[in-house]
């Protein structure tokens, strides 16, 4: 019964946009909302817009429209936006073709796939809302009707800016069906929909010699010249190609540079003019953006040939290079495993992450700054403050680096190779070394790599591995220590009673025999210098610690080893590395006695309840620990 309520919903939700009247009918509407009649680029900005924007973290704008598909690139979709928000501006940048260039796998497709759904669900809600005249095969703007002569006046009384003219066909219909009337001629609603061919179209270049030149703009009926006589009736011909039906909306243009050049000359034409011209008929006016994508290579070619000079001028160009930035990249595997049917295997915590990181490792260049190596450069762009460097820094080196993200390894192939290893025989979970081995064992068969940038990769696998590693015994000495969380406590108030001591110089009272002792040196540097805090710095450290618990106190909460980032970090280096005898001996233990074993439980336990782990990757994680720490 619930499915057919919302099928009832669906079906009256239609209806309303099967709206129909008449020019006179449809010239209300647009007289009190001009922003009906807005032109193809104003369109679609104001709905990258209604989706609303953001700041990220360097301070420029994420818009929302692209939030949930598109990760880590920012800077070329503020260059589209950019684009879109002067084109509706009826700027001359909207005489031009807008070009996304990049590596293979790089987002360009799926932005002008982004805004291609997005233009058809926009077309379905108010703000949204296009009129078109009922009969007409490029879904002509109704204000066309208004003769040039009474235009002025109806952009100054109604704010109505009318650009362009009737094509063939609707001319024909408004002097023999309609006697000149136009008052009388039928308007719809117009639905963009790519998969009814209205207002969105695509184009895909095939073998020059046979594909037509008709597919982009239409071409004689003959079924119909018997009955009109002549070819240059109207009604002899098919608007009906890519950018016929494409008018009001989108063109996609795909690997736009591939094809013959008598279909540039189209382009050319419609770009600079807002023409289309076909056989036998004048130009035909077309309002549309023209969106087209195509590689590095297949781009310095094109620049290198003078014949396309005049193309060139036309275009506006904008890379979209691979992401940098480990996080985001995480992201798009996490959501391209979302859409798949994949239900009973189990991806471990970090497995993404590690992918993620070989990935950018291969696509960064070389920095000159001394002491910047690529793994530093990584966590830099991915928002982590370094000891020697800062966000601040990332500017210059993105300066230096000019076409980083142009190469390396694509998503595509990551998610390729963790898709075979999630689909072997018998796998339940996979964890960071399984999608390391995944990843080298597919660069043997991987086509576009030479042999040194196989080699060059395999280095980085090895890099990405000892990435791990760390993390690893990480997430092992924080699950041992929240399993000894009493531990932490009372390793933290001793280090407080003597911080306190040494800062305000006084005495330690020994809680066993009552003592006053000086407070304990040893024990203060043994938790300081896990986390580099040098002796000559040792005096600014505890006095920042002090004036934390102080700061925490007046607002009335209360410290505990959580407070303070790097202490924190301290104590847990200071208890595993006290734990680490207990780590090797119950992970290394073939038959561990029942206190090793409850010790080992405990972690096990820990990490699948609080770390996102299942019984068969936290039990080899603890194993892989055991055999770091025993090599």
């Amino acid at each position: 019964m619930d499915l057919v309520k919302r099928l009832e919903e669906y079906r009256t939700q239609e209806r309303a946009l099967a709206w129909e009247g008449t020019f006179e009918d449809y010239f209300k509407i647009a007289s009190h909302n001009p922003a009906v009649a807005e032109l193809s680029h104003a369109r679609i900005y104001n709905m990258i817009m209604a989706a609303g924007t953001e700041t990220n973290r360097q301070g420029d704008p994420r818009y929302k429209f692209f939030a949930d598909e598109i990760y880590g690139i920012e800077k070329p979709l503020q260059q589209i936006v950019e684009y879109f928000h002067s084109a509706a501006q009826r700027l001359e940048v909207r005489k031009r073709i807008l070009l996304l260039m990049g590596p293979v796998g790089g987002g360009k497709s799926s932005i002008v796939s982004l805004l291609k759904r997005g233009l058809e669900s926009y077309s379905r809600t108010e703000a949204g809302a296009t009129y078109a005249i009922k009969e007409c095969p490029m879904h002509e703007e109704p204000l066309h009707l208004i003769p040039q002569d009474l235009r002025g006046e109806m952009e100054k009384e109604y704010g109505l800016y009318i650009e362009g003219d009737l094509c063939p066909q609707c001319r024909w219909l408004v002097e023999n069906k309609y006697n000149g009337d136009i008052t009388k001629i039928p308007v719809v609603r117009l639905v963009f929909s790519e998969k009814n061919r209205s207002g969105i179209g695509t184009f895909t270049p095939s073998d020059p010699k046979s594909q037509d030149i008709s597919e982009l703009v239409g071409g004689i009926d003959l079924s119909t010249i018997g009955e009109v006589g002549v070819e240059s009736d109207p009604r002899a011909y098919r608007f009906d190609g890519e950018l016929n039906i494409a008018n009001r909306g989108l063109m996609e243009f795909v690997e736009m540079l591939k094809v013959d050049e008598r279909f540039l000359y189209v382009l050319l034409t419609l770009s600079q003019e807002q023409n289309i011209k076909t056989g036998r008929f004048s130009l035909i006016y077309a309002d549309e953006v023209v969106i087209s994508h195509t590689n590095e290579n297949e781009y310095q070619a094109f620049v290198g040939n003078r014949k396309s000079e005049a193309l060139q001028d036309r275009i506006i160009l904008v890379k979209v290079p691979y992401n940098l930035r480990v996080t985001d990249e995480v992201k798009i595997y996490e959501k391209l495993l979302a859409q798949s049917a994949l239900q009973n295997v189990h991806i471990a915590p970090y497995a993404l992450r590690i992918a993620s990181t070989f990935a950018i490792l291969t696509r960064l260049e070389p920095s000159k700054k001394a002491g910047m190596s690529l793994m530093k450069k990584l966590k830099l762009y991915d928002g982590e403050d370094l000891e020697e460097f800062k966000q601040k820094d990332i500017k210059e080196l993105q300066e230096e680096a000019i076409r980083e993200g142009m190469d390396g390894i694509s998503p595509r192939y990551v998610i390729n190779r963790l898709s075979s290893a999630l689909v072997r025989d018998g796998i339940t979970c996979i964890n960071p070394i399984d999608a390391l081995r995944a990843l080298r064992d597919g660069l043997d068969q991987h086509t576009g790599i030479t042999r040194e940038e196989r080699e060059r990769y395999l280095n980085f696998i090895s890099e990405a591995r000892k990435e791990y590693d760390d993390m690893a015994r990480k997430e092992v000495q924080r699950a041992f220590v929240y399993s000894f969380e009493e531990s932490a406590r009372t390793l933290l108030n001793n280090y407080l009673d003597n911080v306190e001591a040494y800062c305000n110089k006084t005495k330690v009272r020994d809680p066993i025999t009552e003592e006053d002792m000086e407070p304990d040196e040893q024990l203060m540097r043994s938790i300081e210098q896990q986390i580099g805090i040098t002796d000559n710095a040792k005096k600014t450290f505890r006095e920042e610690i002090l004036i934390r618990i102080s700061s925490l106190a007046r607002r009335g909460q209360t410290f505990d080893y959580t407070s303070h980032e790097r202490l924190k970090e301290a104590i847990e280096k200071k208890l595993f590395a006290d734990l680490r005898d207990v780590v090797k001996i119950t992970t290394s233990t073939k038959t561990p006695d029942a206190e090793q074993l409850k010790k080992s439980n405990e972690v096990i336990n820990r990490l699948i309840t609080d770390h996102g782990y299942c019984p068969v990757c936290a039990n080899e994680l603890l194993k892989y620990v055991g055999s770091l720490l025993n090599r």
